[in-house]
Formats: C-alpha cells, structure tokens, sequence
C-alpha cells in the first residue's frame, strides 16, 4: 500500500465519522448516553472506543504506547466528544500528511495496553484502524437510524464516488 492508498482511507475515514458525529448532535443528551446491546454500549461507548482506537493507534504509531484507552467518562456530552474528536482527526491527519511510501512499508514496535510487546507494518495498522473504525461507525448508524436520525450512507464507495 502506498502514500496515496492510505490517505484516501484516511480522508474516507474523516468523511465517514463527520456522518456519524453530525447526526449525534442531533440526538438527546438521554439518547447519547442510553445504554445498548451493541459490544461497547449505546452511542457514547462506541463512539468513545472509536475514538479511542484512532487516538491510541496513532500515538503507537509516533512512538508512544499509552497504557489505557480514553473512559466514557471523558466525555459526558455528544459536543465534548465532537471536540475532542476534532482535535484527535487534525493530528492524525498530520500524521498522514507526513507519511512516505517507505515508511508505510516498514515496521513500528509498540506495547498494548496489557503491557505486551508488538512489532507490526504500518500499513497494516494503519488499513486495520480505518476498518476497525468502520465496524463500528456501522453500529452507531444503527443506533442513529433507530432514532430517527440515520447518517444516510457511509460505504467507501459513496465517498468516492462523492469526491472523484
């Protein structure tokens, strides 16, 4: 995979949760908070985990290995998640900016969160983030468009066929 491979997931990704997170604005502080039997909860639980894989991932990748993921907690507001996750997108986007075609191709080491130790591609990680991150965008469409709020289509092939 290359510079521009990746910056097309990257930029798809980046249109994909302004779907989701600008219909969240939308729903009820009840609503974002309400519980689900989705794997990590209602809206703000996904959406937080969502949040928390890109933010983790790219400080792995720069070179750091937080030793926990972001709390629910942190956010107790649809607008202080939309805030933070703005500002966690304008890193990462940097971070992409930054790439090269050989540094995608080469190795990073990094320690999860129990401590164990990894060596793995960047392109690969990279390629699992925007993945990961759509499984659960899905999940939040679905909680979303059971509100009556649905964020309409967020297949890759839509964005691209919204911006080429």
């Amino acid at each position: 995979m290359n510079k521009q491979d990746i910056l097309t997931l990257y930029k798809y990704n980046q249109w994909a949760n302004a779907k989701i997170l600008n219909k969240v604005l939308n729903v009820t502080q009840g609503q974002y908070l309400a519980p689900a039997s989705f794997p990590h909860g209602g809206l703000q639980g996904t959406l937080v985990h969502a949040l928390s894989a890109e933010w983790v991932w790219r400080k792995r990748w720069e070179g750091t290995s937080p030793t926990s993921l972001l709390k629910r907690e942190e956010f107790p507001t649809c607008e202080s998640l939309c805030t933070r996750w703005a500002e966690e997108e304008k890193q990462l986007m940097d971070f992409v900016d930054r790439l090269t075609d050989e540094r995608l191709a080469g190795t990073f080491n990094y320690t999860n969160t129990s401590g164990k130790p990894f060596t793995r591609i960047l392109w690969q990680a990279m390629a699992h983030v925007v993945n990961h991150g759509t499984q659960h965008r899905t999940e939040a469409a679905a909680m979303l468009t059971e509100l009556s709020h649905s964020p309409g289509d967020i297949d890759l092939i839509y964005f691209l066929s919204e911006t080429q």
